[in-house]
């Protein structure tokens, strides 16, 4: 049996899965104490995203695909970012991040051939290893690097993520179709 190539897999996929730190992010996370709150430690979390990432999953949206995260942390930063991204799944705080992958499927009903994962760290090794579209972001650990079928040029939090959409709709070849919708206004979502 032959394996197949990159651009032969991205032409199957429906839906886009992804982490957070270190994909959708630089992976920094700055934390700021709160004056007055000593006591009870409160801090507000910040983080970064590309503007270009946000396009990225516009395009995507124009392009038919879907698009979601799953990531081990819990941050209401992220939960902000996921709604103005309108993202069809959302899946924060999880140890088991390849369950949730299968889960996600499960509700999309597809094959995992038909899904791909963007990761960075070994965490997101199971559901890379399970997809039928590996993506490690070009700052990725090498061990994900190796499981990738493909590695974007730019790092989390520059774009990588826009690099991944748009590798998969140019192999679906809708990128051309789905730029000319968004530049004409079809989306509602500003990046």
């Amino acid at each position: 049996m032959s394996k197949l190539s990159p651009v032969a897999r991205a032409r199957k996929i429906k839906l886009l899965l992804f982490d957070v730190d270190g994909v959708l992010t630089d992976g920094k996370i700055y934390l700021f104490p709160v004056p007055g709150e000593s006591q009870q430690r409160m801090v507000v979390e910040a983080k970064g995203f590309s503007a270009h990432d946000g396009a990225g999953i516009s395009l995507a949206r124009i392009g038919g695909l879907k698009t979601g995260l799953i990531t081990r942390r819990n941050s209401e930063t992220v939960a902000l970012r996921a709604r103005d991204l309108k993202l069809e799944y959302v899946y924060q705080g999880i140890t088991n991040k390849l369950a949730a992958f299968r889960e996600i499927l499960g509700k999309e009903g597809i094959s995992p051939s038909a899904a791909a994962f963007v990761g960075d760290d070994v965490i997101d090794l199971p559901p890379m290893q399970n997809c039928g579209f590996s993506i490690a972001v070009a700052n990725a650990r090498s061990e994900v690097k190796k499981s990738a079928h493909y590695i974007t040029p730019n790092a989390g939090g520059e774009g990588a993520l826009r690099d991944a959409i748009e590798y998969i709709l140019k192999a679906q070849r809708k990128w051309k179709q789905a730029v000319e919708d968004y530049v004409a206004g079809e989306s509602t979502l500003g990046n």
